[in-house]
């Protein structure tokens, strides 16, 4: 038996973020026992957390999809070290854990109760036309709906597409099976009307979806809606995502798209609310926040 934790990702509100499976020793395990159990718990991610070997580190881990392993991921990464320290986790820095991953040494900072990651550099280049084209046709968008675009990687690769409105974000019904086809992972965003200006429809649309399952505490007024689709690894829309929110900042930050300090909205369509907390420090760095709660608390048989 060993021990193990689900917990909630991207909220401070249990069964409103994004659901992660950890477990806390994953000594001795294969590849194979690592992925059939993510294939099992059928989770976007789960982690196996393994004791460091790169100096520096206070700790490792491995994050499987059901249909892969993945060399970095957001939601995994804060949702890892939440149940490391609620599991009795000591890291060297008081004020920062560092993780290591498949990408390398993430650090991650603790405000308080919230933990934010340092978002690993962002390789950018422009969508071919021909693929942007069919992901387009994929999600059912015009092209003038389309404001910019970016294929971005920061381990994960995710095709970026900035729309003209929340109202755009929230009402895709996007062809899984196509983007599946296409093998591409796509996240979409749209900026958010400001309080008292018109995208009245947006903001109607995403409060009675959230409402199916939010408490009835006011949530914080998003800056950024978002949307990931995953179909290629498994997963059709992932509930939050942290990889994609930090690669989204990177972009919108550099264009001059979205300020250095802002609060992102995602899971809406879901049912969910996830609240992701972005920032630029000083030095340029993006920091991806969330909070996380533990729901399940126990041992696993593997």
């Amino acid at each position: 038996m060993r021990a193990f934790a689900q917990v909630d990702v991207f909220t401070d509100q249990a069964y409103l973020g994004n659901p992660l499976a950890v477990v806390l020793d994953g000594r001795g395990l294969s590849d194979e026992q690592m992925q059939r159990f993510a294939q099992w718990t059928h989770l976007s991610e789960t982690t196996f957390l393994l004791p460091p070997t790169a100096p520096g580190a206070d700790y490792q881990v491995r994050i499987f999809t059901p249909g892969g392993e993945l060399p970095f991921a957001g939601h995994p990464t804060l949702g890892s070290c939440h149940a490391w320290l609620e599991a009795g986790g000591q890291a060297a820095d008081a004020a920062f854990v560092t993780q290591q991953c498949a990408v390398g040494l993430v650090r991650i900072r603790r405000e308080g109760t919230r933990l934010a990651f340092a978002a690993p550099p962002c390789l950018r280049e422009p969508i071919e036309p021909a693929l942007l084209a069919n992901i387009e046709e994929a999600l059912g968008l015009q092209p003038s709906q389309v404001r910019a675009s970016q294929r971005l990687n920061n381990g994960p690769v995710w095709h970026g597409l900035l729309l003209d409105s929340a109202e755009t974000v929230l009402g895709l019904q996007p062809d899984h099976a196509r983007l599946r086809a296409l093998g591409t992972k796509v996240g979409v965003a749209a900026i958010c009307a400001p309080e008292g200006q018109p995208a009245l429809i947006a903001r109607a649309n995403r409060e009675a979806r959230a409402s199916r399952t939010q408490s009835p505490r006011d949530l914080p007024r998003p800056d950024l809606e978002v949307r990931g689709f995953a179909a290629p690894v498994g997963i059709e829309e992932d509930p939050v995502t942290g990889s994609l929110n930090a690669s989204l900042a990177q972009w919108l930050m550099a264009e001059g798209l979205m300020p250095e300090r802002y609060l992102a909205s995602q899971g809406v369509c879901l049912g969910r609310a996830g609240q992701v907390h972005l920032s630029r420090d000083a030095q340029g760095q993006v920091w991806v926040g969330g909070d996380s709660v533990s729901c399940i608390v126990g041992q696993v048989a593997l």
